[in-house]
């Protein structure tokens, strides 16, 4: 029999004024359940997510959480204030027989010491933190919603990696494909404050959301037709019963009632980009391009030739330089030494990831008129700015609404409508899927798709890249870019790993920086001497708790020899024995691998 669910959520609406945010949503998750919660950007995930973690009230439906069950949710903006140290702050998330070790463990696989001070994190360095703190007590259930936003790709493959072997259940909000078909099992989609449930993962969601709003589109055909028939026997029937006319008339009252009241899926964003004349072949080529910040290489010895047409992709980790890179190839820096040549005819739009051009107090339209007009040029024709911003998804209401009371994907969307309604035969896009919703990822990948001019994508959505890109251009250390062919797939398969995180020295910089941190913050072991190994965190507390686990392992395994030696067990109870010799057996594996695995750890601490 299966498991009772942990949570459960029953007929749970929520509305904050005018039409209902979230109007019929259910949730169950069961232990070990590996769930995403898709939907629109503003369809109401993260506010039913919060409603899940008990953070907000709904105003009817049921919670229900089994007594003594854990939740952990990661806050989008967690709240650093009080805390002297990121190991502090993390460990205010345990409970007393939780792991101390884990803690550690987590900060310094996500590239953190534990001595930094919150209060000067970057974006990037605080998402990390939050994650490792949502991780640490290993509880029955996870709700992570965007857990990728702001990581670079070393540090989504790890999370990747570290949620597979996580034991409790999983609840999935993110944007990245491949993370999600990664990892779910289950999927809710949240649509017209609704939700619906699929007992498949991700990967298959699409193509099952697709044939649904087919079969709505047939019934809302249907409807129409019988509206129509309906209101010409009204006109035109010939008089039979009043009665009968009368329940008749209703009926149709009805059938328009149901068509008015039915909410349609939210329209799909528009993406067409507006082509300047064509470059010269040539677009850019580097020769020996060195470019070093103090004793720091950002880019050595790079040569590099971008034609008329090509798409390059450039990946690395946080603080390889990916910025500075296009910097030099788009002749907004200069290379200390080498060059770096401009093709000719070249009219570039570059989409800043920090959406420096997006001032908090212009209007959506002013942003796209330039405060000149209700009008916005595309592809040399003039349209009126209400109905461009409807191909991206903008209500006629927020054509006068201010930049700064946007959410992240309604910026994001109107930085890319920005950018393709300026001539551009060069697109420079850095990090452009941050915070959009699945549809208009599509969206954006076909526009690209169709986009005859030359584009340099900098992205950590892998997917993404191997949709879009015909080759990537990857930091392998100390300076070092080597171009790939093929999307981050076959970059994988060429190269024979993913992108790395940043060497140990970053992390050596950054203890450094906070020698006055408390000692117990610090790492507890200097550097190895080179060729030696090293005992990290998770292996010493691995070493600490193997010689337990072997005792438990070996007295499971007594006992279940005792039952099975009951020589009327197999006549009495044939299912008990078939379990307990099942047990046995596993039990006696884990023994084998606990002891190959301690004495592995014991002879790399001799060493």
């Amino acid at each position: 029999m299966a498991a009772p669910p942990l949570l459960t959520l029953q007929d749970v609406a929520l509305t904050f004024g005018g039409t209902p945010l979230i109007e019929r949503a259910e949730l169950a998750i069961s232990p070990g359940e590996r769930t995403c919660l898709v939907g629109r950007n503003g369809s109401g995930k993260s506010t039913l997510m919060k409603i899940a973690a008990g953070l907000v009230e709904p105003d009817k439906g049921v919670r229900f959480v089994q007594p003594g069950t854990t939740i952990r949710y990661l806050a989008q903006e967690p709240d650093f204030s009080g805390f002297e140290t990121t190991l502090d702050f993390v460990e205010s998330g345990l409970n007393h027989d939780d792991d101390a070790y884990r803690a550690r463990y987590l900060l310094e696989s996500l590239g953190l010491t534990g001595a930094e001070n919150p209060k000067s994190l970057s974006g990037g360095e605080g998402r990390r933190v939050a994650l490792a703190q949502a991780l640490a007590p290993e509880p029955d259930i996870l709700l992570l919603d965007e857990p990728t936003n702001h990581l670079d790709l070393p540090a989504i493959e790890w999370l990747e990696s570290e949620l597979k072997s996580v034991r409790g259940a999983l609840v999935l909000i993110s944007h990245d494909r491949r993370f999600l078909s990664a990892l779910s099992k289950t999927t809710i989609w949240l649509d017209r404050g609704v939700t619906r449930r699929i007992e498949q993962g991700f990967s298959t969601f699409e193509a099952w959301r697709d044939a649904f709003f087919e079969e709505e589109e047939r019934d809302r055909h249907k409807l129409e037709r019988k509206i129509a028939d309906e209101e010409h026997w009204l006109r035109y029937g010939v008089t039979a019963r009043r009665k009968r006319n009368v329940r008749r008339l209703g009926n149709l009252h009805a059938l328009r009632k149901e068509r008015r009241d039915d909410r349609r899926p939210v329209g799909t964003a528009t993406m067409t980009s507006t082509e300047a004349e064509s470059s010269g072949a040539l677009v850019i080529e580097a020769k020996h391009a060195a470019k070093a910040y103090g004793p720091r290489r950002i880019v050595d010895d790079l040569s590099l030739r971008v034609m008329r047409g090509d798409r390059l992709g450039i990946v690395g980790a946080n603080g390889a330089g990916k910025t500075t890179l296009i910097n030099l190839l788009t002749g907004q820096a200069h290379p200390d030494s080498g060059t770096v040549a401009l093709g000719t005819n070249l009219k570039m739009m570059l989409l800043d990831q920090a959406r420096a051009v997006l001032e908090p107090s212009m209007t959506v339209t002013e942003v796209l008129t330039g405060g000149s007009g209700d009008s916005v040029m595309v592809g040399g024709v003039s349209r009126h700015v209400i109905g461009y911003l409807k191909d991206f998804l903008f209500a006629p209401e927020q054509a006068r609404t201010p930049v700064s009371v946007l959410s992240g994907g309604e910026r994001n969307r109107l930085l890319i409508a920005r950018a393709l309604a300026q001539p551009a035969n060069l697109l420079v896009l850095d990090e452009p899927t941050n915070d959009l919703d699945l549809e208009t990822l599509d969206l954006l990948q076909e526009m690209l798709a169709d986009y005859s001019g030359t584009l340099i994508l900098v992205s950590h959505d892998r997917d993404f890249l191997d949709r879009v890109v015909g080759s990537v251009l990857v930091s392998e250390g100390e300076g070092r870019w080597v171009e790939y062919a093929g999307g981050y797939t076959d970059m994988i398969a060429q190269r024979g790993e993913g992108v790395q995180a940043r060497a140990a020295a970053g992390r050596a910089e950054k203890a450094e920086a906070h020698t006055d941190a408390r000692d117990r913050a610090k790492a507890p072991e200097t550097a190895s001497p080179a060729g030696k190994p090293k005992l990290g965190f998770k292996d010493q507390h691995e070493l600490k708790t193997l010689p337990d686990r072997m005792k438990k392992l070996e007295s499971d395994i007594a006992k279940l020899r005792e039952v099975l030696a009951d020589p009327g067990l197999y006549a009495r109870d044939p299912a008990r024995f078939a379990k307990a010799s099942d047990l046995l057996a596993v039990a006696e594996t884990e023994l084998s691998k606990s002891e190959d695995r301690w004495l592995e750890l014991e002879m790399l601490r001799d060493a």
